[in-house]
């Protein structure tokens, strides 16, 4: 394996690709599976974001192994906070604890009629954080992305920690 990751470009690119693969899913299963996130969801988003373009830059920095190391552990911290978050969530799921603010239904005003009300609910989206909208084998989509995430932790760690051998 070792071999593979000779390159100092391989490992970031391959973080890359699986940010814009977790991503791409994500934003497939929201508009043509129907499945609309919720915030916690979203803020899963922001650290896979947040992970790409870290490794983007380690990318980059490839002929600066100090650079490219930085930004490698950066990468590894985003996927890290992906898996606070993540795990939060599946708390959330699975009743464990409450989820934030957002993931409740929102605030509607009380002297509002009831055109108001169909109108402010009909054109604000909502997905509560304690509903799993998808599973697979008991698993949900938060539950895959606490794996995710520490897969791609564990790797990222391994790679700017591991010997330069002569690089």
């Amino acid at each position: 394996m070792d071999a593979l990751f000779r390159n100092p470009r391989t490992l970031p690119a391959l973080l890359v690709a699986a940010c814009l693969g977790a991503l791409g899913t994500a934003l497939a299963s929201q508009y043509w599976g129907g499945l609309y996130p919720c915030v916690l969801c979203i803020y899963q988003r922001y650290a896979y974001g947040a992970a790409m373009a870290l490794a983007a830059l380690a990318f980059l920095l490839a002929a600066a192994p100090a650079g490219r190391r930085l930004a490698l552990i950066g990468s590894g911290l985003a996927f890290t906070a992906g898996i606070a978050i993540a795990v939060f969530h599946v708390g959330v799921e699975q009743k464990w604890w409450q989820g934030t603010a957002q993931c409740h239904a929102p605030q509607l005003p009380e002297n509002a009629t009831v055109e108001q009300l169909r109108e402010i609910l009909l054109n604000q989206p909502f997905a509560p954080c304690d509903r799993i909208p998808w599973e697979l084998f008991g698993v949900s989509m938060a539950g895959y992305n606490v794996l995710a995430y520490a897969l791609l932790a564990a790797l990222t760690f391994w790679a700017a920690f591991r010997p330069t051998q002569g690089r």
